[in-house]
């Protein structure tokens, strides 16, 4: 049965005791699931039954089908039609019944909004719409929906200049024009039909405000920066320019399903309900609306030459299809076989190319920024599934996706790349490595920082992670050795034959000889303190300062030791927490660590070189780094912190591999370590807080005195530790907003100097490396902005400032645009 959570409110079936009503309950809900899938007889034949089926039931479960219905309009938009179909030929046998469902579908509404749950919402207007459609609700009252949401674009004490509370204006009024446009290829014919006076005006009011619209923040989402061959539009422009055709064409389109039309005379000759009087609920604090759009296009109807035509990019077919197909992904994502099976059997599939369709639209939620709706391994899964069962003619349109995307590379998003570089990689995996490698031969000639060879080594590189070295090396040509990443050695200076006569050799080895005889972490410190200083003159005598060679002799030694396995390094980190701790007393010392982490590991960042070659064929499933894997356990065991992990990523020593993939992963994930251990203490406190209020409520209701005595006690212990943690929710918040001034102030930095720097020179700043590093900052932006949004106050004074470069300003204005 298809996701039928909602039914039983989210958690799965049980087997029940055995009774009558409950097995006919059962038999309902899976009916009414069931419909419109693929069956012996026709969906008209399957409808006109289960129509009869459920009248017979009504008086028995009305409230129980009521239920149904409401949620399968809710959760399955993809069979939008089927079901507003069968509520019309309920509401032609049983008029009661129609309306109840009519007002049930209405405060279903109410409530998905006054929840936050747009997209629900979205798919209850529409499934409204249709009604109209199937002779349940009258077109003018329907009308007046449209016309009370757009009466949000008038609401009072709107602001007419860009501020904060414009953007959060404008986000608001977008979900409500765009719930009126995206439902008119539905119902626009028939509303238009009846009510032509009053849907221009609507119309006429919708374009005024889209005229007046602040696009500030679409740079910010777009997957190519250029405009060919294919326009990247906003979502809210893209679909107005669609409706503005369809309107031309009066209204006619050919690929919504559309089975009511086949009860044409049993529906017309059926009362019809007046919606009941509904209000858009005002703005609240907690609202949080969706995040605007940039609509991804690929293809046009010239990169499918053979077979159907695939409609303009303004055409509404265009957005029914793509609606659609992202529907059934929704509403399947999490079994990917049953999700490609329904994407292949999309009706009208033989009027359409729908395989360039399903690449495209996959392809677009994969691309979607800040984030895709699903995680990024469901899309690799589902694109797996869908060469399959389509062997014959998917993975040749993939191939094409793929080779167009590498033809586009030079003005591609940056994230949008890594996201690519990982679904790639991923995908040959599956399909032993093979490539037409030579058809990208053109890389080759470029400098090594461009999109072209950069994509080629970072995907290379990620193969090598699912797989070995050896065999990646065989597997490409030998033109491409340049970008074939280095097997993965362990880089110990201290080596007999090369490094002895290096400073702090003798102490190396002296180190390397007690960690085997299994010392103690006093010991190490004993040993450690004949170290020279190379930062301090002999006859300086201040004390103690930091010691680089300290933290090189020790770390490089036990690391070199600990090599054979992620748990040898991990034990050896724990081991000698102690001399680490203090090591790193400084933020000096926190830096030089990681350093030497990076010097030991640079040739390559992989773990395969922890592993012998009779294991590294079974490594498919290992995709982490070493060095990313060392700096987050050092994270953890507080060893280094956030703001040292950022500072050392912007560093000097960092400049070679600034631009590569596992750099930003270690960044990104230093800051989700930290917006979690933030959130730890506030839901603590939180806890507290209640279990407080719980107490003072039980005691309020309690009479005796020993009660008393031992509730003042607790309250008074609840009020200590709620005093503790509101002390760590202020310290570790400082540490957060400290973090986050570190990174912006760097990138600002680096960006500042690039700037001067090509302007001085008169070049073109705009080079692989700005491009990387500005997308980079967007990211940032993007994957956070609900936790920066907390500090816009001291970005604005401190950074972000008049003063900035306009183009690093330019960052920051697309974020507050963005905001909701």
């Amino acid at each position: 049965m298809l996701p039928l959570l909602f039914v039983t409110g989210g958690q799965p079936h049980k087997r029940r005791r055995t009774s009558e009503p409950i097995e006919i309950e059962d038999r309902l809900e899976s009916l009414i699931c069931r419909v419109g899938e693929k069956s012996t007889s026709s969906l008209e034949s399957n409808l006109e039954g289960l129509a009869g089926v459920l009248e017979a039931d009504l008086p028995n479960y009305k409230s129980k089908i009521l239920r149904i219905l409401c949620a399968v309009a809710r959760l399955l938009p993809e069979k939008l039609t089927v079901y507003t179909t069968l509520v019309g030929l309920l509401n032609a046998r049983n008029y009661n019944f129609g309306g109840e469902f009519v007002e049930a579908m209405v405060r279903q509404l109410k409530e998905t909004l006054k929840s936050n749950l747009y997209n629900e919402a979205l798919y209850l207007v529409r499934f409204l719409c249709d009604l109209v459609n199937c002779h349940v609700i009258a077109a003018p009252s329907m009308v007046a929906m449209f016309e009370n949401f757009i009466s949000v674009i008038q609401e009072e004490d709107v602001p007419q200049c860009v501020t904060w509370l414009y953007v959060l204006f404008q986000v608001r009024c977008d979900w409500y024009v765009y719930a009126v446009l995206s439902s008119l290829p539905w119902v626009g014919k028939e509303l238009y039909e009846k009510k032509d006076v009053e849907m221009d005006r609507l119309l006429n009011q919708i374009d005024g405000y889209l005229k007046r619209r602040q696009k500030i923040h679409v740079p910010m989402l777009q997957v190519w920066t250029a405009e060919k061959p294919h326009p990247q539009e906003e979502q809210l422009d893209c679909l107005w320019a669609q409706i503005q055709k369809l309107k031309k064409d009066r209204w006619q389109e050919r690929h919504i399903l559309r089975p009511y039309i086949a009860f044409d005379s049993v529906l017309c000759e059926a009362l019809q309900h007046n919606l009941p009087p509904f209000t858009p609920p005002p703005h609240t604090e907690d609202a949080v609306y969706p995040m605007p759009k940039v609509i991804f296009r690929m293809f046009d109807y010239t990169d499918a030459p053979e077979g159907p035509v695939m409609p303009g990019s303004h055409s509404v077919e265009r957005f029914v299809i793509e609606e659609n197909l992202h529907c059934i992904i929704k509403s399947h994502w999490r079994e990917r076989k049953t999700c490609a099976a329904q994407l292949l059997s999309y009706p009208g599939k033989n009027k359409i190319p729908l395989n360039y369709h399903i690449v495209e639209v996959i392809f677009g939620e994969l691309f979607q920024l800040p984030a895709p709706p699903h995680i990024d391994v469901m899309y690799t899964t589902l694109l797996i599934e869908l060469c399959k069962l389509q062997p014959g003619s998917l993975p040749q349109v993939l191939a094409q996706a793929t080779e167009m995307m590498y033809m586009r590379l030079d003005t591609m998003n940056t994230t949008c790349i890594d996201r690519l570089i990982n679904w790639f990689s991923h995908h040959l995996s599956n399909f032993q490595f093979r490539w037409s490698w030579d058809d990208w031969s053109d890389c080759l000639a470029q400098d090594l920082e461009k999109p072209k060879p950069k994509f080629v080594k970072e995907v290379l590189e990620k193969c090598m992670r699912l797989s070995y070295h050896q065999r990646i090396v065989d597997l490409v040509p030998p033109t491409f050795s340049a970008l074939i990443p280095a097997d993965p050695i362990f880089i110990y200076k201290y080596m007999d034959d090369t490094g002895n006569s290096l400073p702090g050799y003798p102490v190396a080895m002296t180190i390397s000889n007690a960690i085997k005889n299994r010392t103690t972490n006093e010991e190490i410190l004993t040993i450690l303190k004949d170290v020279p200083n190379p930062n301090q003159e002999e006859d300086d005598d201040e004390g103690e300062s930091f010691n680089p060679l300290k933290i090189d002799v020790f770390l490089q030694t036990l690391l070199h030791l600990a090599a054979k396995s992620f748990s040898h390094s991990f034990s050896a980190l724990a081991k000698f927490h102690e001399v680490l701790k203090c090591l790193t007393d400084c933020d000096e010392g926190k830096l030089h660590i990681l350093r030497v982490v990076y010097d030991v590991w640079r040739n390559h960042p992989q773990c395969f070189g922890l592993f012998s070659a009779t294991l590294r064929p079974y490594l498919h499933f290992i995709v982490v780094q070493m060095i990313a894997v060392l700096v987050d356990k050092m994270i953890r065991t507080q060893i280094v912190d956030c703001a040292a992990v950022a500072n050392w990523i912007f560093s000097p020593d960092m400049a070679h591999d600034f631009t590569r993939f596992y750099v930003w992963e270690i960044l990104h994930s230093t800051i989700r370590k930290m917006n979690k251990h933030v959130q730890k203490i506030q839901k603590e406190l939180e806890e507290a807080k209640e279990k407080l209020e719980k107490q003072h409520r039980k005691k309020d209701s309690g009479d005796e005195d020993d009660f008393e005595k031992n509730s003042d006690e607790e309250d008074g212990q609840l009020e200590e530790q709620i005093e503790r943690l509101q002390e760590k929710v202020e310290s570790a918040q400082s540490e957060q907003k400290n973090l986050f001034l570190v990174i912006f102030q760097r990138f600002i930095m680096i960006l500042t100097e690039h700037l001067v720097r090509c302007e001085t020179a008169s070049v073109d700043f705009n080079t692989p490396w700005y491009k990387n590093c500005i997308e980079r900052l967007q990211l940032i932006f993007l994957m956070h902005h609900v936790t920066i949004q907390q500090y816009v106050g001291t970005l604005e004074n401190l950074l972000f400032t008049a003063e900035l470069d306009p183009h690093i300003l330019a960052v920051y204005q697309q974020f507050c645009a963005l905001q909701q």
